[in-house]
């Protein structure tokens, strides 16, 4: 009899827990929910898609064993960078592009790996991310002299290499040529709105067509790791924080 009463007791604990966990979970949904429009009023269609994961390898502690496993997807990336933007998903499916080449059993040894960026604040931060890249580690290097491509990704176990670019005519060219603008910090505070707009559209079309129609992954022979030290590139996403709002 006592177990009887010990037993209904515990389960009407775990009811009760499990009840408040729902109404957090449906909470936290509904707040989601109410934040989902951007400046602009429109729905960030960016973050309502179904997002790619890259499953990664690394060791288990300060001194450990390479045996702990982690997903990573566009959400851990958005909280490292600072935003969600259209270089951040063209690194990040670019990338996922070319580790699936010098990984095809799926999962990605970020203690045998390491990258070449272009100078670009989302495609620098995706490499680093992703790959576990650090120049002080000699795993990652910023050069901007990379022909047709964004990414040089290099296996170190077997000293594979291979270039990832994005296909010609895939970007809209609009978007590059207001980003030049907005650069200089000669594009009107509307027209910003306007390039946001443009960017997560075209996000959203990377995150809903296949990576193998957006990106060319091709491998280099006789790639030759040559790590340049240079600390004078322009982030470009923070030029224009002060500017004016669209009136």
């Amino acid at each position: 009899m006592l177990n009887t009463i010990v037993f209904g007791t515990k389960m009407k604990m775990i009811m009760t827990k499990k009840v408040i966990y729902i109404i957090i979970i449906v909470f936290s949904l509904f707040g989601c929910q109410s934040n989902s429009k951007n400046q602009t009023g429109t729905t960030n269609s960016v973050k309502e898609t179904n997002l790619p994961i890259i499953r990664v390898l690394d060791t288990d502690f300060s001194k450990g064993r390479l045996a702990l496993e982690h997903d990573i997807n566009l959400q851990d990336l958005e909280k490292f960078h600072g935003h969600l933007c259209d270089g951040l998903v063209q690194g990040f499916l670019g990338i996922q592009e070319g580790l699936n080449v010098l990984y095809p059993e799926g999962i990605i040894d970020r203690t045998n790996t390491r990258i070449v960026s272009k100078s670009s604040p989302c495609l620098t931060d995706v490499a680093i991310y992703i790959t576990g890249g650090r120049y002080q580690y000699n795993s990652f290097y910023v050069d901007n002299s990379i022909d047709n491509g964004f990414y040089i990704i290099q296996r170190k176990d077997n000293n594979r290499a291979v270039k990832v670019q994005m296909r010609p005519g895939i970007k809209p060219l609009e978007i590059d040529e207001m980003g030049a603008k907005a650069i200089q910090g000669i594009l009107p505070p509307c027209d910003l709105e306007k390039l946001k707009y443009l960017e997560e559209k075209f996000a959203t079309k990377l995150l809903s067509t296949e990576a193998n129609d957006n990106f060319i992954v091709s491998e280099l022979v006789n790639f030759k790791w040559n790590p340049v030290l240079k600390n004078d590139f322009i982030k470009t996403d923070i030029l224009n924080k002060n500017k004016s709002k669209c009136q």
